[in-house]
């Protein structure tokens, strides 16, 4: 939630490009460690793009992917994979949100501080499982 200061104006916080871009290396230096490929996208607070990788000997729809679930998870302030899950079990069709770039795949996660949403990390290219927990690891460790 934004912080009110004077009048009708409200302060957000959001990520830098420096924090984004260690996100990125962290799970980049992770995967080559395990010799797996994936891309990884990382927003501001309103799921806009900070900053982006797609490995070497990734495809190409993943890059996409992760971008769209750094959105989400920014957008919705919950985990991609969440927004996923509620729109299944509801039922509450993806297209409802009123954006094609939502997405339910698990994978995206916001990034709190001080419990406010800063922005989001989505990663891609990967199976679901693995993703969710490479992205939760990362972002428990800010």
């Amino acid at each position: 939630m934004p912080r009110k200061t004077e009048g009708h104006v409200y302060k957000t916080m959001n990520l830098s490009h420096a924090e984004a871009q260690a996100m990125i290396d962290a799970v980049r230096r992770k995967l080559e460690a395990e010799k797996k490929a994936g891309a990884m996208a990382v927003t501001d607070s309103h799921g806009e793009l900070i900053a982006f990788l797609r490995m070497d000997g990734c495809h190409l729809p993943p890059g996409q992917i992760a971008i769209n679930k750094a959105f989400t998870a920014a957008r919705e302030r919950q985990p991609s994979g969440a927004v996923g899950e509620s729109s299944r079990t509801r039922p509450f069709p993806m297209t409802n949100f009123g954006d094609l770039r939502y997405t339910g795949w698990a994978g995206g996660i916001p990034v709190l501080m001080d419990g406010q949403v800063v922005g989001a990390i989505g990663i891609s290219g990967l199976d679901e499982a693995e993703l969710g927990a490479l992205a939760v690891e990362l972002v428990t460790r800010k």
